[in-house]
C-alpha cells in the first residue's frame, strides 16, 4: 500500500472514531459549511499530509489563497476547498479535545474548544471519554511520517503548500 492509500485509509479510520463525539456533541457543535473560527492561519501538518494535500488538490492550489490570517484553504464564503482531503487537525476540530504535556517533570492534562462551542457543560467537567485524545491519532501520523521519509516531526504549515506549485 503506498502512502496516500496509508493515509486515506487512517482518515477512514478517524473518521469513524470521530463520528460517535460528534453524535454525543451534536447540540453544542456550532461547526457547519462557513464557520472557518478554527481555520487560523498557522496551521500545520506533517509533511505526508502535505504530500497528500499537494497530490489530490493541484487545482485548489493553483489559485488564489485565501487572505492572511485565515487557513489559505478556505474561499470566500468560509468554506473548505479540500474539505475531503482535509488534514487530522481539520477533522478533529470543534471537538472537546484532550492532550497530555510534560509540566516542571509532571504529565498534565490540557483541554481545549472551540470557543463557539462552549455553549453547555463546561469543557473541564466533561468525562475523558467525552473529549477527543490527541495523542493516539497524532502517534499514528509520526509513524505515517517516519515509514514515508525516516524523519519524525517534520510539520509543514498549510500555507506553503500554495509555494509548491508552479503557477
Amino acid at each position: 500500500m503506498n502512502n496516500n492509500e496509508t493515509l486515506i485509509q487512517f482518515y477512514n479510520h478517524l473518521d469513524a472514531d470521530v463520528g460517535p463525539y460528534e453524535s454525543h456533541h451534536k447540540d453544542r457543535l456550532q461547526c457547519k459549511k462557513g464557520c472557518s473560527a478554527c481555520c487560523v492561519d498557522d496551521l500545520t501538518v506533517f509533511e505526508v499530509e502535505a504530500d497528500h494535500i499537494v497530490k489530490n488538490c493541484s487545482e485548489v492550489l493553483q489559485e488564489i489563497p485565501h487572505a492572511l490570517g485565515a487557513c489559505a484553504f478556505l474561499n470566500a464564503d468560509g468554506a473548505c476547498r479540500i474539505y475531503a482531503h482535509r488534514p487530522y487537525v481539520c477533522r478533529t476540530q470543534g471537538l472537546p479535545l484532550r492532550w497530555f504535556d510534560d509540566v516542571d517533570e509532571q504529565v498534565v492534562e490540557f483541554r481545549d474548544i472551540c470557543s463557539l462551542n462552549e455553549t453547555e457543560e463546561p469543557i473541564e467537567t466533561l468525562g475523558a471519554d467525552l473529549c477527543w485524545e490527541i495523542g493516539p491519532y497524532e502517534g499514528r501520523l509520526v509513524m505515517l511520517q517516519m515509514q514515508k521519509s525516516g524523519r519524525e516531526m517534520r510539520r509543514v504549515s498549510l500555507r506553503s503548500l500554495f509555494e509548491r506549485v508552479d503557477k
